[in-house]
């Protein structure tokens, strides 16, 4: 690590206190997220709405959070992270608290699709990252990074159960009351993290934001990064929000539903972690190429497969191992590639992508539904993305630009 652990740096300050405070944001932001899919039954049952109007919402979210990401990075990469991640908590309660009072599709979009959307956004991973990145050496970076999306995992697996047995003891609209105030312990997190946009690299060559976007487009791994990152938003997004709901259409109970999105948040803490020391040892786009065949290989036995609670739960725990282990190898490459200066802005670009693909699998998933009474074909597109995305990381060059050889 850097020197910031230093005796001149008062203790909040210290590298050890933002990765600390980093991995906290992660938690939360995290898991209150990926508990939106266990409302979906309740709620729209509640209101009489069809499982394409839930998902429509949850779509306009992550396209909302994929554009505004971008933003959120250029002024993060400007002004630092703290700011940002203050402003986005406080969005982030408002969106949740929303859609505990949206009683109609257009509210419900407003909420929980473009506030919640735009807080989730700015309170994102790769914002909490850029201060954790700049505190560590390059060494080390991909073993942090791992660590951060580690901690979201986490936070998966408690705010999985705990949504559930909020929303089986005192409603649905309490349960989601009780996570816009939790979303809030963000707000004084973030004050713990520095507003320091420098970058060793920039000291050697004064590249402008501009000249970074220039060169981020032009290079051909970011893009294939960025095609693949597509298929990531794509099988997760359709997976947190309608792998509850397609359980109980196999016949099973919601709280199989909810432990099967906790294993999957149980299991990606160790995959998140593996995948950031498997970085930092091994080929990056080599360890993705591998991750998406793997996602593809477990998709096809669990549709093969009869689908007992025993089957569905394997099925998530594997899913778990695979699940946020391309983010710390995604992000990592793209600090590798061009170095941290810029790196939320760059990593907002890939992360858009990603959250096209999030916002055409909760759309697709509800809409397929409702038009043929299946998950199935979703299903097997997701495989088929796979297979793609396993392909594409094959040819990245994830060397440094000469430019950084200097730094």
């Amino acid at each position: 690590m850097q020197n910031t652990d230093s005796a001149q740096q008062p203790l909040w300050r210290t590298a050890t206190a933002i990765i600390i405070a980093g991995c906290l944001i992660s938690l939360f932001g995290f898991g209150v997220r990926s508990s939106f899919g266990l409302f979906l039954d309740p709620m729209t049952h509640a209101h009489g709405w069809t499982r394409q109007t839930f998902g429509l919402a949850l779509a306009i979210q992550n396209l909302l959070w994929g554009a505004g990401a971008i933003f959120a990075g250029a002024l993060a990469d400007r002004f630092g992270p703290s700011r940002v991640l203050a402003a986005g908590a406080v969005m982030y309660g408002l969106g949740v608290y929303g859609m505990a009072l949206a009683d109609t599709p257009i509210l419900f979009n407003l909420t929980a699709g473009i506030l919640t959307g735009l807080g989730i956004a700015f309170t994102g991973y790769g914002i909490a990252v850029l201060a954790m990145a700049k505190v560590v050496s390059a060494s080390n970076r991909s073993v942090i990074l791992g660590l951060g999306a580690a901690a979201g995992s986490l936070g998966q697996v408690l705010f999985s159960p705990l949504a559930q047995i909020l929303i089986g003891s005192a409603g649905w609209h309490n349960a989601l009351v009780v996570l816009a105030c939790t979303t809030l312990a963000i707000l004084p997190l973030s004050l713990l993290l520095p507003n320091d946009t420098s970058d060793r690299a920039m000291a050697v060559v004064n590249q402008t934001m501009g000249a970074a976007l220039k060169e981020a487009i032009g290079h051909q791994g970011f893009l294939l990064l960025t095609a693949g990152f597509f298929v990531c938003g794509f099988q997760l997004a359709f997976t947190s929000v309608h792998f509850p709901a397609y359980i109980k259409d196999q016949g099973l109970s919601a709280g199989v539903g909810a432990l099967a999105l906790a294993l999957i948040g149980l299991f990606n803490i160790p995959g998140s972690f593996m995948a950031g020391m498997a970085g930092q040892r091994w080929s990056k786009h080599y360890s993705l190429s591998l991750i998406y065949a793997c996602r593809a290989i477990a998709t096809i036995a669990m549709l093969l497969l009869p689908k007992t609670e025993t089957v569905i739960l394997v099925y998530a725990a594997v899913q778990g191992l695979l699940w946020l282990s391309t983010v710390p190898l995604t992000s990592g490459i793209v600090a590798q590639v061009f170095g941290t200066h810029y790196m939320a802005t760059l990593f907002g670009i890939v992360f858009f992508s990603h959250q096209l693909g999030s916002f055409l699998g909760v759309w697709l998933g509800g809409y397929l539904y409702d038009r043929t009474g299946s998950y199935d074909g979703v299903w097997w597109l997701s495989v088929a993305l796979g297979v793609f995305a396993a392909a594409v990381h094959l040819p990245i060059n994830e060397r440094p630009l000469p430019r950084l050889s200097a730094a």
